[in-house]
């Protein structure tokens, strides 16, 4: 035991090191929060965790989530003290060319999760521990190193209560209690009993130790394993800077680099010589079997022509169909199955499915968790909630995560639930999302299509869906290839184009046919896909119809289907009229309020007549 500890303290002593040089040389970065974590990671990265040193995507690998990814130095030099990068890599962190970020990102094989935006990476970790416990049935854990500054966060909370409910005996916590935030103390300081009774109070097992000690950190991590119903959080007594003594718990370092010369040479000195000829060995994971995912076709929509059904009723059925193909596809909902209609892959496949209640930000770093282990996450709740978890949405991206996120009873066609429920900014929200695909169904069997599409695409894709059941506008052989759309009126004395999706292209099409009846022509063109849009038919169109477009939709004007059109032809010298949500909805029935904010078919039928 000696010598492990012994081993241990040197091992920590390298990180302390490295953390140090690199955030010098670097001129920036955060290494007071590195040293005061030093212990716990080397005592995680050379004793407590199983990994394959050569092969990062082991399935059975034990995972490892720097939340606090400030001390991202400390998490670098832990790989490299592994042999896994070379110990000189490190002097590149925060390069432009660097795959050393100054937050880690999956752009280095081993981050599968990016984190540094606070409060997220319990709930990354606890889609991890779901998927090795429920679905892959595999033994690996997963430890989620936590600031104690970033406990404020409302997410780490979410996950908590979800973790507890799962039983996830597989996740481990570890909180640096430093005491110190980015500008004061942090709320509990010290205060080590008040953040286990904290953690016990949501079902969790807490364990509070020294940090530094390791009789007490082995132990802990002995401890937590041994839990067969609850996860584990170790409390863990820090201080910020540990090791050198004009560092240690002192103010005003924190993302501060320690500049090179004399005062750098001074902490090197006291930490003592850097000893990389320590015999260690790192033991991997007990080998597993992948079995080998069949995916085979979905059932083809089936819909009678004169059959009314609500888009998001062919999200839940063309979702319950690709569970019965696609065993990677798991379900994750925010308490709102039954209107979301994610229920129906609940029905079919409940092993699949997880309830994230009303917590949506774990909602989304759950799924985020989930697709970083390999499967098809499908992230369903209103379109307006998902504001709420824009952040975790945001990183997504940044975690180059598979995921899908479905959000229902958007725009004002919800009718008499009101404003609060209205999703009226999520097209541009999720436009704004680097990579990301953008979809809108207007019929059941292209709703059904797309759900098929999202799976297929690699990648981050949003489909928005709507409250009303509508018409049948398509065959079930139809295709809706993500980057397409569909003409769905068309002539040769088309005189203006009317472009729409979802709730408002049937409003299109009944004022396509009122304006037929007084000798007026228009072209109506349904892009139900946002993002990417399909330039190429829009261009067309306007060329055949005076270089005119007119853009509806049950949205606010900015960022959504009328501003991707316009960024799809601006440069073309072609006229775009937008009609969109303005001001503040209010209750009312739909078509009252479709009417009332100027999305309806008369809204259409006057701006057309304006127009021409």
């Amino acid at each position: 035991m000696d010598n492990l500890k012994n081993t241990l303290k040197q091992k920590a002593t390298n990180l302390r090191i490295h953390s140090l040089v690199s955030t010098s040389e670097a001129g920036s970065g955060h290494p007071t929060t590195c040293l005061s974590a030093a212990d716990i990671v080397s005592a995680l990265f050379f004793h407590a965790m199983y990994y394959d040193c050569d092969n990062a995507q082991n399935p059975n690998n034990d995972r490892f989530v720097l939340s606090k990814g400030h001390a991202a130095p400390l998490l670098y030099a832990a790989y490299a003290e592994a042999g896994i990068i070379p110990t000189d890599d490190l002097l590149t962190l925060r390069q432009i060319d660097s795959i050393l970020e100054g937050h880690p990102t999956p752009r280095f094989d081993w981050t599968e999760v990016a984190t540094g935006s606070l409060g997220q990476g319990l709930s990354l970790g606890l889609g991890m521990a779901l998927n090795g416990k429920y679905l892959d049935k595999s033994d690996y854990r997963v430890y989620v190193l936590l600031g104690d500054g970033e406990i404020a966060e409302g997410s780490v909370w979410e996950a908590a209560a979800l973790a507890s409910y799962y039983k996830l005996n597989n996740l481990i916590g570890i909180i640096d209690v430093n005491a110190l935030g980015q500008s004061q103390r942090t709320m509990y300081a010290f205060d080590i009993d008040t953040y286990c009774q904290r953690f016990d109070a949501f079902g969790w097992q807490s364990i509070g130790i020294d940090g530094h000690n390791y009789d007490e950190i082995l132990s802990a991590l002995d401890k937590a394993k041994t839990s067969t119903d609850k996860p584990t959080m170790i409390v863990a007594k820090t201080f910020k800077g540990q090791g050198v003594s004009f560092l240690a718990n002192e103010d005003n370092w924190h993302g501060k680099a320690v500049p090179k010369g004399e005062e750098l040479d001074k902490a090197l000195a006291e930490l003592g010589p850097l000893n990389t000829d320590i015999p260690l060995q790192i033991e991997p994971p007990k080998p597993i079997k992948k079995q080998a995912s069949i995916i085979k076709e979905s059932v083809p929509p089936e819909y009678a022509p004169d059959e009314e059904v609500a888009t998001r009723g062919g999200y839940g059925t063309g979702l319950a169909k690709l569970g019965d193909t696609n065993p990677n596809v798991v379900a994750l909902d925010g308490d709102t199955k039954n209107s979301t209609y994610a229920e129906q892959f609940m029905e079919r496949h409940p092993d699949r499915f997880f309830e994230m209640f009303i917590a949506e930000q774990n909602l989304v770093g759950a799924g985020i968790g989930l697709a970083k282990r390999g499967k098809i996450p499908f992230v369903s709740t209103f379109a307006a909630f998902l504001s709420r978890a824009y952040d975790h949405i945001r990183m997504s991206a940044i975690s180059q995560a598979n995921i899908k996120y479905a959000g229902s009873h958007c725009g004002v066609s919800i009718g008499e639930d009101g404003p609060s429920q209205m999703g009226l900014e999520d097209l541009a929200m999720f436009r704004a999302i680097p990579g990301s695909v953008v979809l809108y169904p207007s019929d059941a069997v292209s709703a059904e299509r797309l759900v098929a599409e999202a799976a297929a695409h690699e990648g981050i894709v949003y489909l928005r869906t709507s409250r009303p059941k509508t018409a049948i506008l398509y065959d079930a052989d139809d295709s809706f290839p993500i980057g397409g759309s569909k003409v769905i009126k068309k002539s040769d004395q088309d005189t203006v184009t009317v472009v729409a999706a979802g709730i408002t292209l049937h409003e299109a099409l009944k004022a396509h046919q009122a304006l037929s009846t007084e000798g007026i022509s228009i072209r109506v063109i349904d892009v139900y896909s946002i993002k990417p849009i399909d330039a190429k038919t829009l261009i067309s169109a306007a060329a055949d119809t005076n270089n005119t477009l007119i853009t509806v939709e049950d949205h606010y004007p900015e960022g959504g289907l009328g501003d991707a059109v316009l960024d799809a032809v601006a440069t073309e010298g072609i006229c775009v009229h937008k009609l969109a949500v303005t001001g503040i909805p209010r209750s009312g029935k739909p078509e009252e309020l479709l009417e009332l904010h100027g999305i309806n078919a008369n809204a259409i039928i006057q701006k057309v007549k304006n127009v021409i």
